[in-house]
């Protein structure tokens, strides 16, 4: 039986890598893998660029409030599986698509994409796939400091940022972004995580 999965984990956890390798492994076996990302990811455009130079174009774009299980029916016919990287921009609806597509078409579908936002919230495809999805795994990355690194940490022009829309995308304009565990966070941001939750 065909399985959601959740693959999740801070910026720079090799999220992409490991698409990349799912994608070249089915392909090897003869089978057919697409990868999908939301259009809202504008980092490489059409492409999905690991942080190690790997690029790979993607073979849809996902449009805000696009039904995703349509397109499939509609667009694609057999398929072996599907990953969807940055799947954190999906939105709730679109997740429980992506559930419709395991269930009903007996398709896979592997989801990667950060839990968290640069002010440590949840965005609303992770969340859902948070709920609903048959496997999670964190993927793992490090803090400067050598712990589990949790959270992601937004820098525009190299300054600690806390404030301003959920979405930026890394690369784009002065805004990078760096991982940090809760204790590194909490102290880089100078905010408790009692005030993050009445934000």
């Amino acid at each position: 039986m065909a399985k959601l999965y959740f693959y999740y984990g801070a910026m720079n956890s090799g999220k992409t890598t490991r698409i990349l390798q799912c994608e070249y492994n089915y392909k090897e076996q003869g089978m057919r893998a697409i990868i999908m990302k939301p259009e809202i990811d504008t980092k490489g455009n059409n492409k999905i660029v690991s942080r190690i130079g790997a690029v790979k174009k993607v073979d849809y774009m996902i449009k805000k409030d696009e039904n995703v299980f349509d397109l499939i029916i509609n667009e694609y016919g057999h398929v072996d599986l599907i990953l969807v990287d940055e799947a954190q921009f999906l939105t709730e609806r679109q997740v429980n698509q992506l559930m419709d597509i395991v269930v009903d078409l007996d398709i896979p579908v592997m989801c990667y994409g950060l839990r968290t936002d640069f002010k440590g919230h949840s965005f609303p495809g992770s969340r859902r796939l948070l709920d609903i999805a048959h496997e999670l795994t964190e993927i793992k990355t490090i803090c400067e400091c050598g712990k589990k690194a949790m959270f992601n940490v937004r820098l525009i022009n190299g300054k600690v940022a806390t404030e301003g829309e959920s979405v930026a995308i890394d690369g784009v304009g002065e805004v990078k972004y760096t991982v940090a565990c809760a204790k590194c966070f909490s102290m880089k941001t100078r905010k408790k995580f009692d005030e993050m939750s009445d934000d």
